[in-house]
Parts: C-alpha cells; sequence; structure tokens
C-alpha cells in the first residue's frame, strides 16, 4: 500500500484513512511528526466511516496517546478507520500509514 498521510493543525481531527480490514494478516505501521507544539493521539474506529447513519466511536490507540514528540507505532488487529486527534496546541502533526499486503 502506498503511505497514506494526514494532519491537523491547531487544535483539530484529521480526515479519517480507511484501512482494508479484509487484509490477512491485517499489519500497519504508523509514525506521527509534530512540528511546534502540538500534543496528538492517533484514534482508530471499528465503525463504516462511509455510512452517514452511524457517528462513529473513536478509540485511543493504547501508546500513540497524547503525544507531543515524534512517535512510530502499529496496529496488529483490523480496525476500519484511523485518524489523528489535536488536542492541545497551535502546531502541527502529520501521521504516515502504511499498511503491509496492499499494492
Amino acid at each position: 500500500m502506498r503511505p497514506i498521510v494526514v494532519t491537523t493543525s491547531g487544535v483539530s481531527e484529521s480526515s479519517p484513512a480507511v484501512m482494508d480490514h479484509y487484509i490477512s494478516p491485517f499489519n500497519i505501521g504508523m509514525g506521527v511528526v509534530i512540528t511546534g507544539n502540538a500534543t496528538c493521539t492517533v484514534q482508530h474506529t471499528f465503525d463504516d466511516v462511509f455510512d452517514s447513519a452511524i457517528i462513529p466511536t473513536w478509540f485511543n490507540h493504547p501508546t500513540l496517546d497524547g503525544i507531543s514528540v515524534d512517535t512510530d507505532g502499529d496496529y496488529a488487529f483490523p480496525v476500519r478507520a484511523i485518524r489523528l486527534n489535536q488536542s492541545v496546541g497551535n502546531g502541527s502533526a502529520a501521521l504516515t500509514i502504511i499498511q503491509a499486503g496492499i499494492t
């Protein structure tokens, strides 16, 4: 899979990056790069973000929660979508996602 990059600037949420939850094994590598003063959390949902009748429930990643320095992590279990939530600061952040098994 080609890398997907989602960004935030100031207190905001990125667009959701939709994953292929049918890929087995489901492996995702991620890296967050912080610029300036920002505190961010990587979040995931099991809900269909394209279904307008559903408000997705977002869960915080267990180790990429409240980070304020460049950090990497992964997902080894299927999720439907991933986003970046910047809760503090006027800086910016970029989340790069790569899912294995897709060309």
